[in-house]
C-alpha cells in the first residue's frame, strides 16, 4: 500500500483514541518478525489504553506477526470473563497470560511476551541467570525475575501463577518457555526485549566456545546497569527509527 493511500486511511481512524496505540503496537509486531523473534503464529503482545490498565489492545489469534495491521488488534477488558466466549477471541493463551497481567500489574502497560531463539535457550538451562559479561548483559544485572517452575502451557491458572511472580519487575525469564517484557510503552518494552535478546545471543554464544566466562565485578555490572537506566531517550528514538522504516517499506501496517 502507498504512503499516499495510508494517509487516506488515517483520515478515517483520527477519530479512535486508540489509533496511535495501535500503530505502535502493530510496529512492534512487524519487527519482531524481522529480527526472528516471532514464532508460528503464537506469542502475544499487548498494550493497556485504559487508565486503570485492565483494556488492552492483543493480537488476532491465528495472525501472523509479519501481516499484522492496526485496525485488527483486538480490544478487550481483562475483568470481562465473556472475553472467550467472543466470535474473535484471542487466543487461550494469551487471555490467560496477558489477562491476568492486565489485571493484576498495573505498571506492565505494554506486555510483550516471545520465544525469541536465544533467550529461550537461556530460559533453559539448569541456570537461567543473564550473567554480566558485556555492556548488553550488564543492563539486566539483578533486574530480572527467573521463573522456575513452569507449568504448562499459559492459560488462566498458569497466567494467574506469573502474573504473581512478576510482582513489580519489568522482565521474567520464563524457565522452559520464553522471555517476558513489561514496560510504560510499546517502545520501552520493544527496546527491552531487543536488548535482552542480544544479551542472551552473547552469553549462549559464549558458553558455546567452552572457554572460561569473564564476568564483570558486581560493582561495574550494578554502575553500568544504573547508566542504561539513565541513558533517557534511546528507546522513543530507536522505536522511532523502526517505525520511519516501516513508513518506508511497510506503510500497511498503520491501516
Amino acid at each position: 500500500m502507498a504512503i499516499r493511500e495510508v494517509k487516506e486511511h488515517n483520515k478515517q481512524v483520527d477519530s479512535d483514541p486508540d489509533y496511535d496505540h495501535r500503530v505502535n503496537l502493530a510496529c512492534a509486531f512487524r519487527w519482531a518478525f524481522r529480527l526472528d523473534m516471532h514464532e508460528s503464529v503464537a506469542n502475544h503482545f499487548s498494550l493497556s489504553v485504559s487508565g486503570d490498565g485492565s483494556r488492552f489492545l492483543i493480537n488476532p489469534n491465528g495472525r501472523h506477526f509479519s501481516r499484522i495491521r492496526a485496525s485488527e488488534l483486538l480490544l478487550v477488558d481483562a475483568h470481562d470473563h465473556n472475553t472467550m466466549q467472543a466470535k474473535d477471541a484471542p487466543d487461550p493463551t494469551a487471555w490467560g497470560l496477558h489477562g491476568s497481567l492486565h489485571r493484576h500489574c498495573p505498571h506492565a502497560r505494554c506486555v510483550l511476551h516471545a520465544h525469541p531463539i536465544y533467550s529461550t535457550v537461556l530460559a533453559s538451562l539448569a541456570d537461567s541467570t543473564m550473567l554480566a559479561i558485556d555492556q548488553n548483559s550488564a543492563r539486566f544485572y539483578n533486574r530480572v525475575v527467573i521463573d522456575d517452575s513452569f507449568d504448562g502451557m499459559a492459560f488462566e491458572q498458569e497466567g494467574e501463577r506469573c502474573a504473581k511472580l512478576l510482582g513489580n519487575n519489568k522482565i521474567m525469564i520464563m524457565g522452559n518457555h520464553g522471555i517476558l517484557v513489561v514496560a510504560p510503552s510499546v517502545a520501552e518494552a520493544f527496546d527491552d526485549l531487543y536488548y535482552f535478546e542480544r544479551a542472551a545471543k552473547n552469553l549462549v554464544l559464549a558458553y558455546g566456545s567452552g572457554k572460561p566466562v569473564k564476568l564483570l565485578s558486581a560493582k561495574t555490572a550494578e554502575k553500568t546497569a544504573r547508566q542504561w537506566e539513565g541513558y533517557q531517550g534511546l528507546a522513543q528514538k530507536h522505536f522511532s527509527e523502526l517505525q520511519a522504516i516501516l513508513d518506508e517499506e511497510e506503510p500497511d501496517y498503520r491501516t
